[in-house]
């Protein structure tokens, strides 16, 4: 099995190309270090896939994060605008008008 086959299509096109450079020597060499090679290859690239998918889930969270925190001034605004509102209101009442 070559370490260009062990990986699918659309993961072996997001590795970078120094790294698919370095599974294809791999791959062309000979000798009793190759398997070894090989074996030590996939786990730096299922390590490199993994790192990528935490990195988009960290970066999905933050762009989630960010939008709440939007939406949460946006209704801290409006609480204190409708507060201020009623103690006008009340206010206004205290003094008879």
């Amino acid at each position: 099995m070559t370490s260009a086959r062990r990986l699918n299509d659309a993961e072996q096109e997001s590795l970078p190309t120094e790294l698919l450079d370095l599974g294809r020597l791999i791959d062309q060499s000979s000798g009793p270090a190759k398997e070894e090679l090989n074996i030590a290859y996939q786990r730096v690239a299922e390590s490199f896939m993994r790192r990528r998918r935490i990195l988009n889930l960290v970066q999905e969270a933050l762009s989630q994060l960010r939008l709440d925190v939007k939406y949460l001034m946006f209704d801290l605004e409006t609480t204190r605008r409708e507060r201020d509102q009623l103690q006008s209101q009340l206010d206004d009442g205290e003094r008879g008008f």
